[in-house]
C-alpha cells in the first residue's frame, strides 16, 4: 500500500466520507486513491473556493469533516477566502494539500511554494508529512484536530513522492476528544449577574448556542431571569422557526449594534466573545458593549455551549419549559415590483419543513431573515468570516451532508460571482440546491460603506468600482451555461410561482430576481 492509499484509508477508516476536489499533477495518486476507496464520494469543484466552502458547508450540517484535495501552494491559496470563514465558523474541515516531491523542490519548478506558509493563516493546524508511512499518521491527527469541538481547519501537505511510496498501512482510528467544558465557577458568575441584576440583561449567543437543544437551555434560562436573547450577527449555524427558542439579531451596522446594546446591565456571552463594529470608521467605536454592563463569557467558541446553559439553567433553578417560544407568522407580499419585504414574505410563506437557508443575500436580502423567524423549522447558516464568496458553495457542501433537505441559497449577485462555479458542481451531482440571485446591479452595500467611512461627493470613477451594470450580469444564462434551469424574475408574483416550482422539483434550480 502506498501512502496515499494509507492516507485515505485511514480518512476513511475515521468516518470521511466525502472529498472535494479540484486536484492537479502533484494530487494524481490521492486521486487514485480516493478512487479505490469505493466508499468516499468525490465531488469536483471547478474552483477551489467552490472546494473549501462545500466543505465548510458540509461540516456545519454534518457535524464532521469532509476532506479537500487541493493542488500545491497556489491551489491552497485560492481556497483561502473559505477556509476563513470555515475557521470563523468553527467548521471541521480536513485539507489535503498535494506538494512536489521532496527531492524535486530545490529545483524551483514554476509551482513551487511554500505551502505550509500559504496554508497557516487560515488554518488551525498544518502539518507536512515526513514520509510515506507518517503520512497516514498526519492523517489521523488531522481528523483528530478538526473534530475538536465545534469544529477546526487542518491542513496535512502531502509530498508527491510520500503518496506514491510503497510500504505504508493505515493508522488505529482515534477517539474523539470530549468537548471542552465551561468553568463551573464561569456558571457561577452568569448565574448570579443574571439574578443579581436590576434591569434589562442578555444572553449573548452564537456557535453552537444556536442549536435547538441548546436554544431550548437557553429559553429556561430566560424564563427564570427575564434576560433576552441575542444572536451574533453573522451565525453559523442557526435552528430556528415556529415552534422553536426565538432570538434576537444584533444589527450589522457598529453604531446601530452600540445603541442595540446600550440599555443591557448585564451581558453573558455563551458560543462567541463580546461583539466589536465589523470595521473601523472615523469616530465610531469598536467595542459594541455597554462600557457599564457587567460582562460575563459563561462559555466561549470552544467550549460545550449546550453543556454551558444546562449547568446554568440548573444553578438557576429555571422552570422545565422554555420562554420564548417562537409562533407562527405570516406576511402577505405587495404585488408589483420586487424588493427587499416582499422577497422576505414569499420566501417566508414558501420555506419548506427543515429546509436549509444558505444566506449571503448582503443589502438585498435584509429582511428574509426577519420575516422567516416564524416560518416553518429551519437552519439558516451566514458568512461567519465576512470573505464574500461563501454562499453557493456552502449550500453545495449542505445539500451534500443533507440530500434529503431542501437547500436556499439566498445570493447577492457581485458575491455571487466570486464562486459561481457551484452551479456546474449542483447540476452534475444534482444537488437539490434552489438558488435565489437578487439582481440589484451593484456592490450595494459598498456604496452605503463609501458614505459610512467619510467620503464625500465621490466621482464616477469611485462609483464605477461598485457598479454592475457596465455590462449588467445575466445570471439566467450563467447558469444555464453550467447546467441549471434558470428563470428571470421582475415581480413579487412572478418571484412566487417560480419559487413554487422550483421547490417542487428535486435537484438544482435558479431564479434570478432583479431588483
Amino acid at each position: 500500500m502506498n501512502g496515499a492509499e494509507a492516507f485515505i484509508e485511514t480518512l476513511y477508516a475515521h468516518g470521511v466520507e466525502v472529498c472535494f476536489a479540484n486536484p492537479g499533477t502533484s494530487e494524481m495518486q490521492l486521486v487514485a486513491a480516493v478512487d479505490r476507496q469505493h466508499g468516499m464520494r468525490a465531488i469536483l469543484g471547478l474552483f477551489e473556493g467552490v472546494v473549501t466552502g462545500a466543505a465548510d458547508g458540509y461540516g456545519r450540517m454534518a457535524d464532521k469533516p469532509a476532506v479537500t484535495l487541493l493542488h500545491l501552494g497556489p491551489g491552497l491559496g485560492n481556497g483561502l477566502a473559505n477556509l476563513h470563514n470555515a475557521r470563523r465558523a468553527g467548521s471541521p474541515v480536513i485539507n489535503m494539500v498535494g506538494d512536489h516531491a521532496t527531492y524535486h523542490l530545490h529545483y524551483n519548478a514554476p509551482l513551487t511554494s511554500d505551502a505550509a506558509g500559504v496554508a497557516r493563516p487560515m488554518s488551525d493546524w498544518v502539518r507536512v508529512s515526513n514520509s510515506e508511512r507518517d503520512l497516514a499518521q498526519a492523517g489521523a491527527e488531522a481528523f483528530a484536530v478538526a473534530q475538536s469541538y465545534p469544529g477546526k481547519v487542518a491542513t496535512v501537505i502531502v509530498p508527491a513522492d510520500h503518496a506514491w511510496t510503497e510500504g505504508s498501512a493505515p493508522a488505529a482510528a482515534r477517539p474523539a476528544a470530549p468537548a471542552p467544558r465551561a468553568p463551573a465557577q464561569a456558571i457561577l458568575d452568569a448565574a448570579a449577574v443574571l439574578s443579581e441584576v436590576e434591569g434589562p440583561k442578555a444572553l449573548f449567543l452564537g456557535g453552537r448556542a444556536l442549536r435547538e437543544e441548546a436554544l431550548v437551555e437557553a429559553g429556561r434560562i430566560a424564563a427564570a431571569t427575564g434576560a433576552r436573547l441575542i444572536a451574533e450577527t453573522f451565525v453559523t449555524r442557526h435552528q430556528r422557526g415556529a415552534g422553536r427558542v426565538a432570538v434576537e439579531k444584533l444589527p450589522y451596522f457598529g453604531e446601530m449594534a452600540e445603541s442595540y446594546l446600550a440599555d443591557f446591565k448585564a451581558i453573558v456571552f455563551c458560543g462567541t466573545e463580546p461583539p466589536v463594529s465589523f470595521f473601523a470608521y472615523p469616530g465610531k467605536p469598536s467595542f459594541l458593549s455597554p462600557p457599564d454592563s457587567r460582562l460575563v463569557r459563561l462559555a466561549s467558541l470552544r467550549e460545550d455551549a449546550q453543556a454551558a446553559l444546562a449547568g446554568l439553567a440548573k444553578a438557576l433553578n429555571a422552570p422545565a419549559e422554555p420562554a420564548l417560544i417562537q409562533a407562527p407568522t405570516r406576511f402577505e407580499a405587495d404585488p408589483g415590483k420586487l424588493n427587499s419585504a416582499n422577497i422576505g414574505a414569499i420566501l417566508s410563506e414558501l420555506l419548506p419543513e427543515n429546509a436549509i437557508v444558505s444566506d449571503e443575500s448582503a443589502t438585498s436580502g435584509g429582511a428574509a431573515f426577519s420575516m422567516c423567524a416564524g416560518a416553518a423549522k429551519h437552519d439558516w447558516l451566514q458568512l461567519t468570516g465576512g470573505a464574500i464568496g461563501q454562499g453557493l458553495p456552502l449550500a453545495v457542501g449542505a445539500a451534500v451532508a443533507c440530500p434529503d433537505r431542501k437547500v436556499i441559497a439566498l445570493q447577492a449577485d457581485g458575491s455571487g460571482m466570486y464562486t459561481n462555479q457551484a452551479l456546474w458542481t449542483m447540476a452534475r451531482e444534482q444537488l437539490d440546491v434552489t438558488t435565489i440571485i437578487l439582481n440589484n446591479g451593484s456592490y450595494a452595500i459598498l456604496n452605503i460603506e463609501l458614505m459610512r467611512v467619510g467620503v464625500q461627493n465621490p466621482g464616477p470613477k469611485a462609483l464605477s468600482m461598485l457598479d454592475l451594470r457596465n455590462p449588467g450580469l445575466n445570471w439566467t444564462q450563467i447558469s444555464e451555461g453550467m447546467g441549471v434551469p434558470a428563470v428571470r424574475v421582475e415581480t413579487a408574483e412572478e418571484l412566487r410561482a417560480a419559487l413554487v416550482e422550483a421547490l417542487a422539483h428535486k435537484g438544482p434550480r435558479l431564479i434570478e430576481a432583479m431588483l
